[in-house]
């Protein structure tokens, strides 16, 4: 019997497009960073989100945060709000640039920063005469975050980073995610919607902003006939090779997302007989996640059984799951820093999984996941 072979999470689709965009770029000379598919990718990002928007591509989404930080002046002595409930890429570029973190838990519709306690947060800090340098919100596993986090930071004028690094794709109200944000950054490591292999990338609201954005990512090379430096620089450049990935998975972009939404659909209907098991979804029609990975939360009174014994049980038949992200207020790294909490994000770390949802799973492998469940429920 020919033995089966392991599903992963998200794993990259990629087939021959991906090949011939890449012989042809080294075919072209141009293999270091920049060059013309560089150029080609920015502007086919631009043209997906179709706003006048300028992006700058990067090597990776935590490159982009640390670059959007940079270019609103962040420092040693400045607050940056950030959710607790996400990746680790959020809050690290706070430390880079020496400011100071203020993680925020999230709210049950979205699982994404809760503005009640955003709003608390930033009252808080008033009382002593301080003000947020920027607030990072994200969009957690391609779910757009909530549009009062956007009026909140309009209220107090505080520049809002859109974190979309799982949300492109994703849109509220029929504006695309990575628009909303004074800045946004895109991730296109290897387990995301799309891939450059590994990249990212800042949406910037004017062209000067870009510039200087680029000119960072560059190592800040002034404009003379040598190299010289009057700014402290950064290695975060995007290759050709790596664009011209890129080139070729954006064109798949729209089918990618359509894949993405069906798994989810076939989960959350599959599942609907568990009273005990909760499919994370929109909340409303005005939001439309990418839904990068589906996602579900076990009731362990309820089902009797847990979020890791699923997921053991999954690994032992080839089947890839992960915990959803633990809180960045329970991470080592951060157990000093200033949470506003009431226990939302460790329920769900508590209860959650991220099921295979890669945008080449197969039917017979989405039927195989659940079946695989069903037994493991059944038992």
């Amino acid at each position: 019997m020919t033995e089966r072979k392991k599903i992963l999470l998200s794993p990259p689709c990629v087939n021959h497009l991906e090949e011939q965009y890449v012989q042809n770029a080294i075919k072209s000379g141009w293999i270091a960073p920049q060059g013309p598919e560089v150029i080609k990718f920015e502007n086919a990002i631009q043209h997906y989100l179709g706003e006048e928007v300028f992006p700058v591509a990067v090597n990776s989404g935590t490159a982009a945060i640390h670059l959007s930080l940079l270019a609103l002046g962040a420092g040693k002595v400045d607050f940056v709000i950030t959710q607790s409930f996400t990746f680790t890429a959020s809050a690290n570029p706070i430390q880079y640039v020496g400011a100071t973190p203020i993680f925020i838990d999230s709210e049950d519709e979205t699982w994404n920063m809760s503005p009640i306690l955003l709003q608390k947060s930033i009252e808080d800090l008033q009382t002593q005469n301080k003000k947020p340098k920027a607030i990072i919100a994200v969009s957690l596993y391609g779910m757009p975050f909530s549009e009062e986090i956007k009026v909140i930071a309009n209220q107090y004028n505080i520049p809002l980073i859109e974190d979309s690094a799982e949300a492109l794709g994703s849109s509220f109200k029929n504006r695309k995610c990575g628009t909303f944000g004074d800045l946004a950054i895109f991730s296109f490591n290897g387990n995301k919607i799309i891939t450059t292999s590994g990249g990212g990338a800042v949406i910037c609201k004017t062209k000067e902003q870009a510039d200087y954005i680029r000119f960072l990512a560059n190592q800040a090379k002034d404009d003379a006939p040598f190299y010289q430096h009057s700014q402290l620089g950064f290695n975060y450049a995007l290759s050709n090779i790596s664009a011209a990935i890129g080139n070729a998975q954006i064109t798949k972009l729209p089918e990618f997302v359509i894949r993405r939404k069906t798994i989810q659909q076939h989960y959350k209907d599959a599942l609907a007989k568990y009273d005990f098991i909760k499919v994370h979804t929109e909340p409303t029609s005005d939001f439309s996640s990418n839904h990068w990975l589906t996602c579900i939360l076990i009731d362990e009174n309820e089902a009797g059984k847990t979020n890791t014994e699923l997921k053991d049980y999954l690994a032992s038949k080839g089947i890839e799951s992960r915990f959803l992200w633990k809180p960045m207020h329970l991470q080592p790294l951060y157990a000093k820093a200033k949470f506003y909490g009431d226990g939302t994000s460790e329920t769900l770390f508590s209860k959650g999984l991220c099921l295979p949802s890669g945008s080449g799973l197969t039917d017979e492998q989405l039927s195989y996941i659940i079946e695989t469940i069903h037994e493991f429920f059944a038992a």
